[in-house]
């Protein structure tokens, strides 16, 4: 059987960077437009030239690119012409072979935001995608509010994408704007879009995640005829954000029945980067990726229970809908108060540790774990702490060095400009090789800014382990997190490190007490430990 095509079009570079607290570099506009090219997508939406600098500078500068780079700007304003019309003038400038303009089809929108006729506003329809396809580009035509517009005025919003569709709109795309039309509604208007005279190879969907909708809102659509998808890398947008193409398209490509009804641009070799490509986004943003996201999050094939643990080792598929590896992900099996020795010996193999079944070292490992949860340690994200908790229980773990003691100081203090500053500042001494070393450091940054206890605590630490410095060096803290596991005068506080090295390598480590810089000190502490023994394993 021969399978229909899907058109993907991503708007993270537009949409997207309308979320609150994204803004793009030029240069990471060009970075996330080559990952989205080679992850299959159709058409890139750039940005709108002209609306601002970093738009307009990444027009000049785009990527060559298999997928179409599309700009997206409005109709033309009432009262001038499609050619004298310099916003719309700013937008076909930008040279791309798609143009993409949104257009009012709410007759409230028309009259109460726009101020002109129902009628003026389908006449700047229909001469603006005109005047796109005069010029020999491609004409698409968001159509904002469409589902609301349609509930309000069925006329009016069918007349305004007719416009736009006879005026030679390759694509006419249904906007849910606000975001609050559910799956239902949106299956049962495309379809009725459709039996209006608009082919459903023509029509796109477009979709918000206001009510936690928006990938069914687009399935719906597909199903009911739609053939091109809008979206973003991991649901990025204004508000609660766009339909999340990092769950549309695995779901297109491997579950049924889209997998065997449809076809995309993306191979299951670069399925195989999803994961990948959503967290190379959340870094350029400075994110910590959702762990629970579907598909690509780092707990998307974890597995807690013992029960679980236990079935998977078995036949992964009790508990996994998909293989994990399909979309560039992993099966992770974490250790917690809930595990059983299923997990256990599963957490082992995965550590290069071998313990035979039923050998006492289980027990024994599994009793600290949950004693030591109990005083409000978590080994559940903390995989790198586990680890390194169970090598000691077994006599596996190499003292690479001591630490004999360190001091933290936090000051308060004017500056040259007669101003209060906070200065931390912390002192480590640790034994290698029966050599005691003394380091110092400041948590002063290159702007002059005090980076807290915790970084002049890690960056002594850090500073000289002597003969294995050279191992740490390319460590650098990604994340930190603090929790307080009990109120009161009583209160713990559990720090939780995320560590990464040059290599790409990512652990996680935890630390307890009730003095938050004793907390951290352990995790950093744990994190050293951990990158020397995984290096001079390898080394060796």
């Amino acid at each position: 059987m021969t399978r229909e095509r899907l058109y993907l079009y991503d708007t993270t570079l537009r949409d997207g960077q309308q979320t609150q607290g994204v803004q793009f570099s030029t240069e990471e506009k060009r970075v996330i437009a080559e990952t989205l090219d080679q992850l299959g997508v159709d058409y890139i939406e750039g940005g709108w030239p002209g609306a601002n600098p970093t738009d307009s500078a990444f027009f000049e500068t785009a990527p060559a690119t298999e997928a179409r780079m599309t700009a997206f700007g409005m109709t033309k304003r009432a009262g001038m012409s499609a050619e004298n019309d310099d916003v719309l003038a700013a937008v076909m400038n930008a040279g791309t072979k798609a143009v993409c303009l949104v257009g009012k089809t709410h007759d409230f929108h028309v009259e109460a935001a726009l101020g002109i006729s129902l009628a003026e506003n389908i006449d700047n329809i229909a001469r603006s995608i005109a005047h796109i396809k005069s010029a020999g580009r491609e004409a698409l035509f968001d159509a904002e509010h469409f589902f609301d517009g349609y509930r309000a005025n069925p006329d009016h919003a069918l007349e305004a994408i007719r416009a736009a569709y006879d005026a030679g709109a390759r694509w006419i795309v249904l906007c849910d704007t606000n975001g609050g039309t559910l799956p239902e509604e949106v299956g049962r208007v495309t379809a009725e879009v459709i039996r209006a005279g608009i082919p459903g190879d023509h029509l796109g969907i477009h979709t918000h995640n206001d009510t936690e909708n928006a990938v069914a809102c687009t399935l719906a659509a597909v199903d009911a005829g739609a053939r091109q998808i809008q979206g973003t890398l991991n649901g990025l947008g204004e508000r609660c954000g766009n339909a999340n193409l990092t769950a549309i398209i695995p779901i297109l490509l491997l579950k049924a029945p889209y997998a065997s009804r449809f076809q995309t641009r993306v191979t299951p070799a670069a399925l195989k980067g999803l994961t990948r490509t959503s967290r190379m986004l959340d870094e350029i943003l400075n994110r910590v990726p959702f762990r629970q996201a579907a598909f690509v999050g780092s707990s998307a094939f974890a597995h807690k229970a013992g029960l679980h643990a236990s079935a998977i080792l078995k036949d992964p598929s009790t508990y996994e809908h998909i293989d994990p590896g399909d979309v560039g992900n992993a099966r992770i099996i974490p250790m917690s108060n809930q595990a059983g020795q299923s997990n256990l010996r599963e957490r082992l193999t995965a550590a290069g540790i071998a313990v035979a079944r039923g050998d006492p070292a289980l027990g024994l490992i599994l009793d600290r774990i949950k004693t030591r949860e109990a005083d409000g340690y978590s080994y559940d994200t903390a995989q790198a702490s586990f680890e390194l908790l169970a090598r000691d229980a077994l006599g596996q773990m190499p003292e690479f060095f001591e630490v004999k003691r360190y001091r933290v100081t936090v000051e308060r203090r004017k500056n040259k400009y007669d101003q209060m500053i906070s200065l931390s500042e912390a002192v480590v001494v640790v034994k290698v090789d029966g050599e005691k070393k003394l380091s110092v450091s400041e948590s002063m940054d290159e702007t002059g800014s005090d980076r807290g206890p915790v970084n002049a605590l890690a960056k002594a630490l850090a500073k000289d382990l002597g003969r294995y410095q050279g191992i740490i060096d390319d460590m650098r803290l990604v994340d930190f997190k603090v929790r307080i596991t009990q109120g009161g005068t009583e209160a713990v506080t559990r720090v939780i490190i995320d560590s990464e090295d040059a290599q790409g390598h990512r652990w996680s480590t935890v630390g307890v007490s009730a003095n938050i810089v004793d907390a951290s000190f352990e995790a950093l502490l744990d994190a050293i430990r951990w990158k020397l023994l995984r290096d001079t394993a390898r080394a060796s």
